[in-house]
């Protein structure tokens, strides 16, 4: 009796004995999986670092930003010289009710007698000249971006 129980105890430690070295070359397969991985990250990184020149990186990273802040202050100079849609509209309205009351003190009320013909306002061509400007603009913005990507 005390034999079986001294050899099923020199079995469980037998057992944890190869359940370590097991671990050991399981852990060992993974060390080299892991060294072949890094090895063949530096590779490709010395091959980015061959293609990237960081000085004439820095350059051109520094030339774009300087051609962004360029659009950025001609965006607000232009947004700031052409006032909005909604504004101009509302100052053709003005500028038409005190046409009208010029006009009407100018001829003593034979305006209103007369009737007010009303002739159609066609800015469709101005609104056509200033998108083909717009896309113009846009055109040569997108050139610009095209030369710094090269």
């Amino acid at each position: 009796m005390i034999r079986i129980r001294k050899q099923t105890f020199r079995l469980a430690t037998s057992k944890a004995q190869l359940q370590s070295v097991q671990m050991q070359v399981n852990e060992a397969f993974s060390v080299r999986k892991i060294e072949g991985s890094m090895k063949a990250s530096t590779g490709v990184m010395k091959d980015v670092n061959s293609l990237v020149r960081l000085p004439e990186l820095m350059g051109t990273m520094r030339e774009l930003s300087q051609e962004l802040v360029k659009a950025g202050i001609i965006e607000e100079m232009v947004g700031d010289s052409l006032p909005d849609d909604q504004l101009m509209e509302g100052e053709d309205d003005e500028a038409e009710a005190e046409v009208d009351k010029v006009l009407g003190e100018i001829l003593s009320g034979k305006l209103g007698k007369a009737g007010v013909v009303e002739k159609p306002v066609t800015d469709e061509p101005e609104q056509e000249a200033d998108l083909e400007e717009q896309e113009a603009t846009l055109d040569a913005m997108r050139g610009r971006l095209e030369a710094l990507k090269s």
